[in-house]
């Protein structure tokens, strides 16, 4: 039987999670010599889900699609996050009741407004696949002018990549690849056949960045919140908290604040005097 594109993703998905686990994390005793390749060994985890060795090793193989009592023993043994546990059942065809696929529809018309009454808190809008659809004129003071990007080439995930100020401006520019590609990998779990997506990650690996090596890590995750150090050219270093909101349709506003007080909440005040007010999308 052929191997379909998702089962061979699936494949990947299994293998490089087996990598990341030892055999303590079966409770299983550790071997007198170290072992050849990092991780557990197959028949390890199909013990551990009772399966057959042969089956589990096709699956790695992606000469097979998993049913979803299997999928549940395998996200178990293999100690899945639910935000993992989701992605399995994805590329497997067993979309969970609440991760349902996104549907992208035009932003919503109370999000608009609140981009408006935020106006000297940096705020953008990303659809499922990062692209940019609306964001206030903070935010292209803070991150860069997307009203300059073509339309088309206007997501997240390709600047990153595509613009060397973006790769300046985050000190931890590599923790925030990864947080963008965990979001896109989950995005494209949900519905592997998007032609825009797929486009998009094929034009990614033409580019000859250093998507490729990281995509294939297999690293998934939704957005959440954090704390990001920025080195803006004009205000200098700030240290941001941003938090990811349900923005609906398909949509997540990025909202980027500072704490009271700081020299960081001066520096937006100081953007926010040089780049003014207003929506954009």
């Amino acid at each position: 039987m052929a191997a379909e594109p998702k089962w061979r993703e699936l494949g990947d998905f299994l293998r490089a999670r087996r990598a990341e686990l030892q055999p303590h994390d079966l409770g299983l005793t550790e071997d007198e010599h170290p072992r050849r390749v990092p991780g557990l060994r197959r028949e390890e985890v199909a013990r551990a889900a009772s399966i057959s060795t042969d089956y589990y090793t096709r699956l790695e193989q992606g000469r097979l699609p998993a049913s979803a009592p299997v999928l549940d023993d395998l996200a178990r043994v293999l100690r899945l996050s639910p935000d993992e546990r989701a992605y399995l059942a994805g590329l497997a065809g067993k979309v969970l009741p609440d991760d349902a696929p996104p549907v992208s529809v035009g932003v919503a018309p109370f999000v608009l407004r609140m981009i408006d009454d935020l106006g000297a808190t940096p705020v953008f809008v990303m659809g499922p696949r990062t692209e940019i659809v609306a964001w206030n004129s903070m935010a292209a003071s803070l991150i860069t002018d997307f009203s300059a990007v073509p339309e088309d080439e206007r997501y997240f995930i390709r600047l990153l990549f595509t613009d060397p100020a973006l790769r300046t401006l985050y000190t931890d520019w590599l923790g925030v690849v990864d947080l963008a590609l965990a979001q896109l990998r989950m995005d494209s779990a949900r519905d592997p056949e998007d032609p825009r997506l797929r486009a998009l990650i094929a034009e990614l690996v033409d580019l000859g960045t250093e998507f490729e090596g990281l995509w294939t890590a297999h690293e998934v995750a939704t957005r959440g919140t954090g704390t990001k150090v920025l080195r803006h050219p004009v205000v200098g270093e700030l240290t941001l908290d941003w938090g990811a909101l349900d923005a609906g349709g398909g949509h997540t506003a990025i909202v980027w604040t500072a704490e009271p007080g700081s020299p960081s909440q001066e520096g937006l005040r100081r953007l926010a005097d040089l780049g003014g007010a207003g929506r954009r999308s």
